[in-house]
């Protein structure tokens, strides 16, 4: 791959971005004869693709039915059906099996390459532009697109004012999530001038700073089966069950990053509150027998001991803590109304969020080109012929678990196939 670019040169197909999405692309059109250029700013290609998953790389959801896959995709899914049943979960499983890529499937659908390494995908990735004869230039930043209404080239202007013209022109510079990869947004102001409607964007999903002192105590605890509920000002907003993740100022997991967006979107309008069940898979009797039954098989040991046999050891001093109970009290001094209250906070530890952390620690980012403006079946703008919007570009909200990688490769996918 070149190093060195020719410009006012005209190519069929010019990616601006290689990410995830600008790579996937890029091979497709090579793949299909065209002479392609993959330009990316930085010094390498698919920096954040290699971070995703905690460097592990949730490729994909398990969900190869579109009609279970789409809702997903909140809202989106009459634009993406086209696009999905041209290559969805199934096909983009096959385009790493197919090049030697072993995935396994975890919890929730999640699939992992088995070797637990998002290199391994970026290598897939790679190879694919590599044997497409993608011409490939790094370091070189993008400073604007235009049409030229003669010719109806699209030139991409670089930032040392030299350009190169394109028949078709691929944006994939992804959203505002993790800017130290290269994600800052410039390619949403490029699209602006080119007429489109592109609305702001904003971290998605995010880790949580919360007010509690006690939760940063325990950085690094994971609850895997929990149940996290949400209110404002008393009133019960939603809940989701599933992972939690205590870190140095919150919480994070995918249960966490999933009602992101929607906590923050309430801390606009007043404080609030998300209860923690411990043990969602009790009911409040069920835990109240249970509760009992321990005290009394254990009764002359204490209190912090028996619940450590209840609920995660590490969040026993915080239950304790905020019951206002001594650890120390002997399993059989336990008073019914200590017991009562107990039961109340395992099934409801209130936790007190602070605010959403910033880009620098998102997953993904919302905002982009509203999605009426882009014909799904090809990926190509409905404002500008000859221009393709792919991956986080376009307005289309997800949750975690695969979801956005997914996006990226049928976009990509289907761009690369028509541009």
């Amino acid at each position: 791959m070149k190093q060195k670019l020719t410009t006012g040169a005209i190519w069929d197909v010019v990616v601006v971005g290689g990410g995830a999405s600008g790579m996937l692309a890029a091979g497709r059109a090579a793949e299909r004869g065209r002479t392609v250029l993959l330009l990316e700013k930085n010094q390498s290609l698919g920096k954040k693709l290699l971070i995703t998953g905690g460097g592990r790389c949730n490729i994909t959801n398990h969900k190869p039915d579109p009609r279970t896959l789409l809702p997903k995709y909140k809202g989106a899914e009459q634009f993406l059906y086209s696009a999905f049943s041209q290559f969805g979960v199934v096909d983009a499983l096959k385009f790493f099996s197919d090049r030697k890529l072993m995935v396994r499937e975890e919890a929730e659908g999640r699939m992992f390459p088995v070797s637990n390494r998002a290199q391994s995908v970026w290598d897939v990735l790679n190879a694919y532009v590599k044997k497409g004869g993608v011409e490939v230039v790094q370091g070189k930043p993008v400073s604007g697109i235009v049409q030229d209404r003669a010719s109806g080239l699209l030139q991409v202007r670089l930032s040392d004012n030299s350009w190169v013209a394109a028949r078709s022109c691929i944006v994939a510079t992804g959203g505002t999530s993790r800017p130290e990869t290269g994600s800052t947004g410039e390619g949403f102001a490029w699209l602006r001038s080119l007429g489109h409607k592109v609305v702001d964007n904003n971290a998605a999903l995010v880790p949580l700073a919360l007010h509690d002192g006690w939760a940063k105590k325990i950085a690094g605890v994971t609850l895997p089966d929990i149940k996290l509920t949400v209110y404002q000002d008393g009133v019960k907003q939603q809940m989701q069950k599933g992972k939690l993740l205590f870190t140095h100022v919150g919480v994070s997991g995918p249960t966490v990053l999933n009602m992101s967006r929607d906590v923050g979107e309430l801390l606009q309008y007043g404080e609030v509150t998300i209860m923690l069940d411990l043990l969602p898979a009790l009911d409040y009797a069920m835990l109240k027998e249970k509760l009992q039954a321990l005290l009394i098989a254990e009764s002359n040991k204490k209190l912090k001991n028996a619940l450590g046999k209840l609920i995660p050891s590490a969040l026993v001093p915080a239950v304790l803590e905020i019951a206002g109970i001594s650890g120390d009290t002997p399993n059989h001094s336990v008073r019914h109304e200590e017991r009562i209250k107990l039961i109340e906070l395992i099934k409801s530890v209130p936790l007190k969020v602070k605010g959403l952390l910033g880009k620098d620690k998102a997953v993904v980012s919302s905002g982009g080109v509203v999605p009426e403006e882009i014909n799904f079946k090809t990926m190509e703008s409905r404002k500008v012929a000859g221009l393709f919007i792919i991956g986080d570009m376009i307005n289309i909200d997800r949750p975690s678990g695969g979801y956005s990688l997914q996006l990226c490769w049928t976009t990509g996918y289907v761009a690369g196939s028509s541009a």
